[in-house]
């Protein structure tokens, strides 16, 4: 149970870290507000989320229509705690959101709030899991 937890709060962290890092790459070098960074970064999160679950099943032959909600059950709990700890770690650092991409605090704090964010996703997933929700609804496809 613990191995499968780990493994599905990995997958998941691994889509919101693209998303996140793209995101704040993005609107930094864009010049944009906190605001519209952090807007900007979890929804590519939750993209990059759904498409790394999606895209071994869409290889497998399977049609969009069903893989969109195996995709959405089996990610949307995780990534939500996921965006919400490492926004709010994000937030609270002081200097982190105005940070510039040469700066080590931009990068030390996103990494900081990524490994908060999965050890606090890891016991839901596991919860799920267990209850054969979240990851475990996609396992019977794999």
């Amino acid at each position: 149970m613990n191995r499968l937890a780990l493994s599905a709060t990995v997958h998941c962290l691994s889509g919101c870290a693209i998303g996140e890092v793209l995101g704040m790459v993005l609107s930094t070098w864009w010049g944009w507000g906190a605001a519209a960074s952090i807007a900007l970064a979890i929804v590519l999160a939750f993209f990059f989320g759904y498409l790394l679950t999606s895209l071994p099943l869409l290889r497998s032959g399977m049609p969009v229509r069903r893989v969109a909600p195996l995709a959405f059950a089996s990610d949307t709990a995780s990534i939500t705690t996921m965006e919400i700890v490492d926004n709010l770690f994000i937030i609270l650092v002081p200097g982190a959101l105005a940070a510039g991409l040469a700066d080590g605090l931009f990068w030390w704090s996103l990494a900081v709030a990524l490994v908060i964010a999965g050890a606090v996703a890891f016991p839901i997933n596991r919860w799920l899991i267990a209850r054969g929700r979240g990851h475990a609804v996609m396992h019977k496809h794999h």
